[in-house]
């Protein structure tokens, strides 16, 4: 016996308390009986209806038990081609920020001067505070 395909259209429409489908690794199944009854609580199925929900179920980490419950509401297989592929989000380029528009030879050249100077200044007053006790 072959298993119906549906696509993610077709499972999409699904998504109310009264009426609930998810897919999960590739299967569709209807676990409209079972929201009550789910340990994680009916949100947590229904915010995964009309899509892919395989890293949503996998993510939790559920029991062998689980697993094996998810026969009892299989309804079908998912049309793969029907399902958007994923792709990873790759944060736009930007250019490096100089907020004050100061050119970076002059940053880098006072990041060294500035403590040089410091350090001048602080052996200047030593040497002058120890001159004026003797």
């Amino acid at each position: 016996m072959s298993s119906k395909v549906y696509t993610l259209e077709e499972v999409a429409k699904h998504n109310s308390k009264d009426d609930c489908w998810l897919v999960i690794g590739g299967k569709v199944y209807n676990v409209s009986k079972f929201l009550e009854d789910h340990p994680g609580g009916d949100d947590v199925l229904l915010s995964s209806t009309g899509k892919d929900a395989t890293d949503d179920f996998e993510d939790v980490g559920h029991s062998t038990t689980a697993r094996a419950m998810m026969d009892e509401y299989y309804v079908g297989d998912i049309d793969t081609s029907t399902i958007p592929a994923r792709t990873k989000y790759v944060p736009p380029k930007q250019p490096h920020y100089n907020q004050d528009k100061t050119p970076e030879f002059i940053i880098k050249i006072l990041q060294f001067l500035v403590p040089i100077a410091i350090l001048g200044l602080a052996v200047a007053i030593r040497i002058y505070t120890k001159s004026e006790s003797a």
